[in-house]
């Protein structure tokens, strides 16, 4: 049984620090997007924020274990199956791109304007606003940000292992709850709060020990 929960564990892990990369790869770009295309901002553009701002809400409006049936085919297009570990990354993150891009567009916003019409009034380009202004002032909250989407993500990927994704949802259904033995289900409820804990114990101390305020 030690082994299964260990695997289940490994599994769990990879597919949350995945999807939590691949979110964060998609996401922040679009969470910058969202921010400078912002009316009164560095570089608006109405009609482009309009049509992110909508995109976003209505990937975020989608339950996931609805959205982890409806893209079983995009999910068999890019990593070849739908089920197991791997196949459960792809709804993972597509679940996750939206929230995280709030995310960053929360921290963003966070940012003193004056900070931001200092380095225009200084001739920097638009790139260097974002990458030497913009996100340097956002760190601690992006961090944060971050945090809470891999809180989440570690609750969804016991969505998905209830449905052949792997992981500890899988275990507790198939030896815990099938199989009738409450002291694995405990477990792995143990396990998924302790990871959770620990998850925002590091985030939070992280962002305390970057903050530059």
């Amino acid at each position: 049984m030690w082994n299964l929960l260990l695997k289940a564990l490994w599994e769990t892990l990879y597919m949350v620090g995945a999807s939590l990369a691949l979110s964060a790869l998609f996401g922040v770009p679009l969470g910058i997007v969202l921010v400078i295309t912002e009316p009164r901002h560095i570089r608006p553009a109405p009609l482009v924020h309009k049509l992110l701002s909508t995109i976003i809400n209505i990937g975020r409006s989608l339950p996931f274990i609805i959205l982890l049936v409806a893209i079983i085919p995009f999910t068999r297009w890019v990593v070849g199956t739908s089920i197991g570990t791997t196949g459960a990354i792809v709804p993972l993150t597509v679940s996750a791109i939206p929230f995280t891009a709030r995310v960053v567009e929360t921290a963003l916003l966070e940012i003193d304007r004056g900070v931001i019409e200092a380095a225009q009034a200084m001739g920097a380009t638009t790139g260097q606003i974002i990458t030497k202004v913009m996100i340097p002032e956002a760190v601690p909250g992006l961090i944060l940000g971050l945090t809470m989407v891999a809180v989440n993500l570690i609750g969804y990927s016991a969505m998905a292992g209830a449905v052949g994704g792997g992981g500890l949802g899988d275990l507790s259904i198939r030896y815990g709850y099938q199989r009738f033995r409450g002291d694995i289900m405990l477990l792995t409820v143990v396990i998924l709060v302790a990871i959770v804990q620990g998850l925002q114990s590091c985030g939070s101390w992280l962002a305390a020990r970057l903050n530059r305020r």
